[in-house]
């Protein structure tokens, strides 16, 4: 039985919310079976529509499978930029920019210690949208245990290979690929717009005081 949830996890909502940012960097430790199921576990308790939970969490540790996830996500990322009018790393600029910090990833992603590809178990933007907030459950679930990832998707180019590699039936799809591993740095501090400039009262135009200070 998985253990209680009050019982394991010790970190505050607010302390994982306000330091939890997308880690891209990895060290190659394992982590360990007991932490993965909890937070797989931490993932299937999430709201979804109608509480048909249409959700697969296909955890990815077997070295082989990861390597071969890793070419696989590699050769995503490229085509995404493509998509943009990208066509190599001299068409990003220089610096430490996440498209810097993201394309490093595409290219260290096959020695992350594990996969999690988060699927939905029927075609169709309805059943994946489903299935988001179990994503970030499981993130907040391993910030709490000092565990780190980031939120990332494939493309149409390695679908059919990736569902080749994992057995994941034809009428499934996979909506995100969730690397996991203990974080190469630091979590927080974060970064962010302050709230005025993002949040609003009755109108897209209005940001009265108390939202703004």
């Amino acid at each position: 039985m998985p253990i209680p949830a009050p019982d394991r996890w010790t970190m505050t909502l607010g302390d994982a919310m306000y330091t939890m940012r997308a880690i891209r960097r990895f060290r190659p430790d394992p982590i360990e079976e007991r932490d993965l199921r909890d937070i797989l576990d931490a993932a299937r308790q999430a709201p979804n529509g109608g509480n048909a939970q249409p959700w697969r969490f296909l955890l990815v540790t077997d070295p082989e499978k990861r390597a071969a996830l890793g070419e696989l996500y590699h050769e995503a990322w490229w085509a995404k930029r493509k998509d943009e009018g990208i066509n190599g790393p001299e068409d990003i600029p220089p610096g430490k920019g996440v498209r810097q910090s993201a394309m490093r990833l595409a290219g260290e992603i096959g020695n992350t210690p594990a996969f999690v590809l988060v699927c939905a178990t029927a075609r169709g933007a309805g059943a994946a949208q489903s299935v988001i907030p179990s994503v970030q459950n499981l993130l907040l679930a391993a910030r709490s245990i000092g565990i780190g990832g980031t939120i990332t998707t494939l493309h149409a180019v390695v679908e059919e290979r990736v569902h080749e590699l994992f057995g994941i039936p034809a009428e499934a799809q996979v909506v995100y690929c969730v690397p996991l591993g203990y974080p190469r740095g630091r979590f927080g501090p974060l970064s962010r717009k302050p709230l005025a400039e993002v949040a609003a009262l009755d109108s897209w135009d209005n940001t009265p005081d108390w939202l703004a200070t």
